[in-house]
């Protein structure tokens, strides 16, 4: 089980961090995921253990920064200079796994329940 926190209601041009808490276990990999009214799921960023690797889509990249606190099992999601278009339910995923590529929500074994995003122009 994950748990979310941090979504809300912002500008455009605004920032907001959002915290997934893993309270069972730890996960090699922990990640994001976000789905748009309508859309499917997609990628947003994903982090190993130690925290140098990360991979995130294009549409976030120098613009969101994901990192972890592995005291705390908390993954993190700092989103800066937000877009309209970035308006969204964001999923936390993780697995015990971590490998370039991991972008499809098959390659995650676990999920949260989201926490809604949106981003007013």
């Amino acid at each position: 089980q994950l748990i979310e926190s941090g979504g809300g209601l912002v500008q455009a041009g605004g920032s907001l961090t959002l915290a997934c808490y893993a309270p069972e276990r730890s996960f090699y990999a922990m990640g994001w995921f976000r789905q748009a009214p309508g859309k499917q799921r997609e990628f947003v960023a994903v982090i190993n253990w130690s925290g140098d690797k990360q991979f995130y889509s294009e549409s976030v990249k120098d613009r969101f920064t994901i990192s972890r606190d592995n005291e705390k099992n908390t993954v993190y999601l700092q989103m800066s200079s937000l877009k309209p278009e970035d308006t969204g339910v964001y999923f936390c995923a993780a697995d015990g796994r971590f490998f370039r590529g991991m972008i499809t929500p098959n390659h995650y074994s676990e999920w949260g329940q989201g926490t809604q995003v949106t981003v007013s122009s």
